[in-house]
């Protein structure tokens, strides 16, 4: 359904410096950059995310956030941990949430900007 989804932002290297901690522990890599945006996804000049540097940026309101998929539990507990060491606030801490389904295993964050994201997995645990 969609192709890409742009995010505006105030700090570029502050933002790609937590979208590079949080997506890489999800299995996505920065694939395009240049001097006022930055790419993530998974193939070169596919951008799945596209950060745009505006002075003015400011992020939707509260019930706007962003779910990126999760290979894993331990992938969504990674997430929350590398966001938080990358400049992103809790949102909420990596566990179930039953209320969504038996095998919903989500953590939430807030970057830099103020974007509410989630990293989930709905796979049974392995262990």
């Amino acid at each position: 359904m969609l192709h890409h989804l742009s995010f505006g932002v105030r700090d570029l290297a502050a933002a790609s410096a937590f979208y590079d901690a949080t997506l890489a522990a999800l299995g996505y890599r920065r694939v395009f950059c240049g001097d006022s945006s930055v790419g993530y996804g998974l193939i070169d000049g596919q951008d799945l995310l596209l950060l745009n540097l505006d002075d003015r940026a400011a992020a939707p309101g509260d019930g706007f956030h962003l779910a990126f998929a999760a290979p894993s539990r331990a992938a969504v507990d990674a997430f929350h941990a590398a966001g938080a060491n990358a400049g992103g606030r809790d949102n909420g801490q990596p566990g179930l949430r039953p209320d969504y389904g038996a095998h919903y295993y989500a953590a939430f964050l807030i970057d830099p900007d103020g974007h509410r994201v989630e990293a989930v997995t709905t796979t049974p645990d392995a262990g």
